[in-house]
């Protein structure tokens, strides 16, 4: 059995020891149990991977429709912002419709109490006051009379310039 020793080793190495007991026979060439064809298989694609053309055309739909999608949301953006300033609209619409409710109410009841039949009912049932039946007119003479009567006509225009005044206020307030 020693002359199995290198057998491995041969077979390895391509070359096939023949054993001592076959000395005299031509020697034949190592068999390969199987062979190896370089090419392309059936695999071949698969461990190729994806083609550059298919991920071009991927990441164009991707693109597409990320683009789709963001015009999405601006569009419902800009709805939503419509629909809220249309509410805001509506809203100072009907402020502006009541406040001119409120002021026509104002004018139409300024121009009940303001007007003078009334106001002389009030003077003359709630206070009894009654209009004057006549006039009395002062003239201011010369700077010769008295002291006295000079006194009197400072007071009188005094009084003139109260009533003055308040008539100025009552037709201002009137307004």
């Amino acid at each position: 059995m020693a002359t199995y020793d290198n057998t491995a080793r041969d077979y390895v190495r391509g070359r096939m020891a023949e054993p001592a007991t076959n000395q005299g026979l031509p020697e034949r060439e190592p068999s390969r149990d199987f062979e190896v064809v370089e090419g392309r298989g059936l695999d071949a694609r698969v461990r190729q991977g994806v083609s550059p053309q298919f991920m071009a055309r991927v990441k164009a739909v991707v693109a597409v429709a990320a683009l789709v999608i963001a015009l999405g949301i601006v569009r419902v953006a800009l709805s939503a912002a419509t629909v809220s300033t249309l509410k805001a609209s509506q809203s100072i619409e009907s402020d502006i419709e009541q406040a001119q409710d409120l002021e026509a109410e104002l004018r139409a009841e300024r121009s009940v109490l303001g007007s003078s039949s009334r106001i002389e009912r009030i003077a003359t049932q709630n206070y009894g006051m009654s209009l004057a039946t006549s006039t009395e007119t002062i003239t201011i003479g010369d700077a010769s009379q008295g002291s006295t009567s000079s006194d009197q006509a400072t007071a009188s225009s005094d009084g003139d310039a109260a009533q003055a005044s308040d008539s100025g206020d009552s037709a201002a307030a009137e307004s």
